[in-house]
């Protein structure tokens, strides 16, 4: 088989990339080592018929707000709770996230009253670069042509406040823009939707963005499960002539005179490239296992030793007979709940993650698919999910994956009394678990590498470029080990697939390989 490009995997960054380069006129085809397409983004009924259950990711809200996503028009719809987040104390106080910006501020204003206006102000500050501020996420670093307009939409001055706020803690940052608990817990418990603890430096940023989101767009879902988004790059990608061979998982990338040429599969078949191809694989998955490593510089090498994952996850799905009985009435409606810790118990679940434990009290982000989509499970029950973040390296048998999803459980009775006599049945997934289901889910690393600064922009996933090529000629790196990483959005597979199209163009491509090439060799000699 030959194509223009091979695409390394079909989950959401695999097929945003196949979908844009079909666009182009290129003939795609993506092989797919699962049984079925979505990596990552993707549903099934794992319990009992008629509860259907997103085995991975599930909340969007970068995904709504994402220009890759939004320029494909894809045949999705996206469904939403009646709130968008609710952060409940261990003593059973709670502070709301709604899309309803006067519900938000009277929520934190019951911590400090001077709250509510402070959250109002962080919301008309983002309001004011928000579309500037999206499209230089999700372009390639740096970004000129975006971080330009943000530049001159925010002014000199500004623009470098938002420079600080991009390397603080989220602790820090929000004990300076709130005087009590609920603003700062709702931007340290979205920071904690990577592996940033509140005392890191860069959780600031990722809390502040997606708690405006959340304000904004609220974290909205695709209706009929997380697969249907799946489903939609997928017939688009089809329609368009592209083609997804699912059951191939690619064994080797093959490569001659410093060039990638094709791939083999695991079952010895070879697909060549005429153009590019795309890897969505890890990093270190990539230049580990998959290149032959003479290709490789050393100095890339010696980089990749020092590369960090994102903490090990530990999720449990259950099916319940009816809605999650709360204490905290903010709970009831939201889509997604934080549970748990107040701010010191975010610290201590941290550090307990820093130094390799496993957390006593563990924080838990947990999602109620039908109070956010009724398609999810019969009328009157439940599908909800909950994970949390657990230390790599550690081997879990079946007894201790059964008694950490009873501590799990504890935590959701202790603020919810007659959940556990809800529950009709639990699928449980330990980081080993993700990783059979989703090889790229490393131990459960649902970002394919730390969110820390020092493996952001530039650095990620080694220093470098900060783009989506790599020291191989015609080779892309287009899933979340590169810039602008984890989440669903598909930034990482677009910034791929148009460096491939800037790589081929008949004009101007030969100088766009020959600047590329000339930095990769003076980066990494």
């Amino acid at each position: 088989m030959t194509a223009d490009a091979v695409v390394i995997g079909a989950g959401p960054n695999g097929l945003v990339a196949a979908n844009l380069l079909t666009d182009a006129g290129w003939e795609v085809v993506v092989l797919e080592a699962a049984a079925e397409p979505g990596g990552a983004v993707r549903t099934a009924e794992v319990i009992e018929p008629g509860f259907r259950h997103d085995l991975f990711s599930a909340f969007y809200p970068l995904g709504s707000a994402s220009p890759v996503l939004s320029a494909l028009d894809l045949d999705i719809r996206w469904s939403h709770a009646p709130e968008v987040l609710a952060h409940v104390l261990p003593d059973d106080r709670s502070v709301l996230l709604s899309r309803d910006i006067d519900k938000t501020a009277a929520s934190v204003a019951t911590f400090a009253e001077a709250d509510g206006d402070a959250w109002r102000s962080e919301y008309e500050n983002f309001r004011e670069i928000r579309d500037h501020l999206l499209a230089a996420l999700f372009t390639p670093f740096p970004p000129v042509r975006s971080g330009l307009k943000l530049a001159a939409r925010m002014g000199a001055a500004d623009l470098l406040r938002f420079g600080r706020l991009a390397t603080m803690p989220v602790r820090t940052y929000g004990a300076r823009r709130f005087q009590g608990e609920g603003g700062q817990l709702l931007l340290a418990g979205n920071a904690l939707h990577t592996d940033l603890g509140p005392g890191q430096a860069g959780s600031a940023i990722f809390g502040w963005l997606l708690g405006m989101l959340g304000q904004d767009l609220g974290f909205p879902v695709p209706e009929g499960g997380a697969g249907s988004l799946t489903a939609a790059l997928a017939r688009r990608l089809e329609a368009r002539g592209g083609q997804v061979v699912c059951d191939r998982p690619v064994t080797r990338v093959l490569t001659s005179g410093g060039a990638a040429q094709g791939v083999v599969d695991a079952t010895g078949q070879t697909t060549k490239a005429r153009r590019a191809v795309l890897a969505t694989v890890p990093a270190p998955v990539l230049y580990g296992k998959l290149l032959d490593p003479d290709v490789l510089p050393a100095r890339l090498h010696g980089d990749l030793e020092n590369f960090v994952w994102d903490d090990a996850t530990f999720k449990v799905d259950w099916a319940l007979s009816k809605p999650i009985p709360w204490s905290a009435e903010d709970a009831r409606g939201a889509g997604t709940v934080h549970l748990g810790a107040d701010l010191t118990g975010l610290a201590d679940y941290s550090a307990d993650l820093a130094a390799g434990r496993v957390p006593e009290h563990p924080f838990l982000l947990l999602g109620q698919m039908t109070t956010a989509d009724a398609t999810r499970s019969p009328a009157g029950t439940e599908t909800a999910w909950a994970y949390t973040h657990v230390p790599r390296g550690r081997s879990w048998d079946a007894d201790e994956l059964r008694r950490f999803a009873d501590r799990m459980e504890a935590v959701v009775e202790r603020h919810a009394p007659g959940f556990r006599s809800a529950i009709r049945g639990r699928y449980i997934q330990g980081p080993a678990d993700l990783e059979r289901a989703n090889p790229s889910l490393v131990e459960g690393s649902t970002n394919a590498g730390t969110a820390a600064v020092h493996q952001q922009l530039f650095l990620r996933p080694v220093p470098g470029l900060g783009r989506a090529d790599t020291p191989v000629d015609r080779l892309y790196l287009a899933g979340a080990s590169a810039h602008p990483g984890g989440a669903v959005h598909g930034g990482p597979g677009a910034n791929a697939a148009r460096a491939a199209l800037a790589r081929n163009r008949r004009v101007g491509g030969t100088v766009y390989n020959g600047l590329i090439r000339g930095l990769n060799r003076a980066l990494y000699r």
